[in-house]
């Protein structure tokens, strides 16, 4: 429920959801390890798959605009900002977790995906609705890929690339919303589809339903940051947030280690002799 809740105003955030459902339960003392890692990615496409659904259903005008002017150029747009990442995650998926999905790899992409996001943000704001092309499209697909790294944050990458791309906030938040869709929904499919071939316990279904149901009501609650975030502000807010974060991971685990390497010390120093 915890964990639901959080992700959906994180979601909705260029703040990076994957961060926070990665670090929460270490900074609260859990133990996210002792559970099987198939498992736990699939729990984390639940949450993802409840913001989905929340935003179909909050932004369903928004989508039915797109969809009735639908044509080659949007259908080109969403391709190729499609299979950048669904190559990408089929292929490279479990490398990333194995290799990526630890607290300094996650700091790491925090800290260089919200100064990259600020940098961008100084661009013109020239390019409007209905301007995106497949290059366009291609940049979008290339940074939802880079978003597969934990903490890079799929809202921030793609808001960073329609930054780079010259579009206006408001309509770089559009585009991202309108990549980021397929891309979850995929997700969501291929993970329902392992889950079903292997099998899981009721007790297990019941983790995700939970999980689903939280993640859903929360983003229905944080629908309005989407207005906050399109508002003609900076994204430097949310960049310092980020570097912030990553920077308070960095602290903690830098502490840990010492503590634990102290502690090894304590136990394998020799006794110190009697005082005669």
């Amino acid at each position: 429920m915890i964990l639901g809740l959080v992700q959906g105003p994180t979601e909705l955030l260029p703040v990076s959801s994957s961060a926070h459902l990665a670090m929460l339960p270490r900074l609260l003392g859990w133990d996210p390890e002792r559970l099987d890692p198939e498992l736990r990615k699939s729990f984390e496409i639940a949450l993802h798959g409840g913001a989905a659904m929340a935003l179909l259903l909050t932004r369903r005008r928004e989508i039915a605009g797109e969809i009735n002017a639908f044509d080659l150029r949007r259908a080109a747009v969403l391709l190729l900002s499609f299979l950048p990442a669904a190559a990408v995650g089929y292929r490279f998926e479990r490398e990333i977790e194995s290799r990526l999905g630890g607290p300094a790899s996650t700091a790491a992409g925090l800290i260089g995906g919200g100064i990259l996001m600020a940098l961008a943000d100084r661009r013109p704001q020239q390019k409007g609705r209905g301007e995106a092309n497949a290059i366009d499209g291609l940049a979008l697909g290339i940074a939802q890929a880079a978003a597969l790294m934990p903490g890079v944050s799929r809202n921030g990458a793609t808001l960073t690339a329609a930054r780079l791309r010259r579009f206006s906030r408001e309509q770089a938040n559009l585009l991202s919303r309108t990549v980021a869709l397929p891309v979850i929904l995929g997700a969501v499919g291929l993970k329902g589809f392992r889950l079903a071939r292997r099998g899981i316990s009721r007790r297990q279904a019941r983790w995700l339903a939970i999980g689903f149901g939280t993640s859903f009501a929360s983003t229905m609650a944080s629908n309005d940051l989407i207005e906050m975030v399109e508002r003609d502000r900076a994204l430097r807010p949310y960049a310092i947030y980020r570097v912030a974060l990553g920077l308070t991971i960095l602290i903690l685990l830098s502490s840990r280690n010492a503590s634990a390497v102290e502690s090894g010390s304590m136990r394998t120093s020799p006794k110190a002799p009697a005082d005669e």
